[in-house]
């Protein structure tokens, strides 16, 4: 892990394969998301009933009630905006990475930590409007079918619908609701990932068109277990972050004015299970999402683009 070569930072190929390896990741996979994010936000009722038992009876219900494009509501403001957060994320941990390496070329355990840190930080910029607008859409649904059961009109939101309201109550600030939760997610899961993916990135063999770099294969499994260990690391984190961005809550659910609130009020009505909600269908999410990416991003397309030699 401290024994990389020095090399040439190119920043536009980079921003290229870092925002076709989103696109690439995020269609996959997002219908996981979206499970992930309902499980998330369900909390007990009066009763302690739950709407959803587990990820396959949540599969089944979103399905029935909502169809195969159900599965994918607010994939395309995700699909749009993953393009430079994936872009920000992937180029800006490489970049630093280049930026972070001694003269000698080696790279130390902690300055690639901080490199995966400072991407993530810089992240946030895309990742935080793109999260809250994602998560209102695809919660939508089991809000939906709760006001039904009660027997209360509804109407689903669209993305421009929520946009206007947010920008309409609360400025441009509106959309960076959770700004501090999301930090706390993607700078913490940048930090460990990365370092854990070079790591594991380095033990394959290397490709023979003389780039240094992992086959696609290497690169994938890399990207597929490094992604699993460190997204159920912060499932907590992102089981808060999601709370806390989500406007319209499901009927008797609690409001939460901050971090410490929301771990607080959740510990104390649900126990410690559930800052795991919906872990195993997180693993399930960033890890082909990462291995994806990952190997897309190593491919190369953005330099063959732009006439570099990868």
């Amino acid at each position: 892990m401290s024994n990389e070569a020095p090399r040439k930072f190119h920043i536009l190929p980079s921003i290229i394969n870092g925002g076709i390896a989103g696109i690439a990741g995020v269609t996959c996979v997002f219908p996981l998301d979206l499970i992930k994010t309902r499980l998330q936000n369900q909390q007990a009722g009066p009763d302690g009933e739950m709407m959803y038992k587990n990820i396959i009876d949540a599969f089944r219900k979103t399905y029935r009630a909502e169809g195969l494009f159900g599965m994918y509501r607010g994939s395309a403001v995700n699909i749009i905006l993953v393009t430079p957060e994936k872009a920000v994320k992937l180029a800006g941990n490489d970049y630093f990475r280049c930026r972070l390496t001694t003269a000698d070329g080696r790279l130390p355990l902690i300055n690639q930590m901080f490199a995966g840190a400072f991407a993530g930080a810089f992240q946030i910029i895309v990742t935080t409007p793109m999260e809250l607008l994602k998560i209102q859409m695809q919660d939508a649904g089991r809000i939906a079918a709760q006001a039904r059961a009660k027997g209360q009109p509804v109407e689903l939101p669209s993305t421009t619908s929520v946009i206007h309201k947010l920008l309409q109550e609360r400025g441009i600030l509106g959309l960076y609701r959770g700004l501090e939760a999301t930090a706390l997610r993607d700078v913490t899961f940048s930090a460990l990932y990365f370092p854990l993916f070079a790591a594991l990135n380095g033990l394959g063999p290397r490709r023979d068109d003389g780039s240094g770099e992992a086959v696609f294969w290497c690169s994938f499994l890399a990207g597929l277990t490094a992604g699993s260990a460190t997204a159920f690391i912060v499932t907590p984190l992102d089981v808060i972050k999601t709370r806390l961005q989500l406007i319209n809550k499901g009927i008797g659910e609690e409001e939460f004015s901050g971090i410490m609130d929301c771990a607080v009020k959740t510990f104390e009505t649900e126990g410690l299970r559930a800052f795991f909600k919906g872990g195993l269908c997180r693993v399930m999410v960033i890890a082909p999402l990462f291995a994806i990416a990952q190997m897309v991003y190593f491919l190369g397309i953005g330099e063959r683009i732009c006439g570099i030699k990868h």
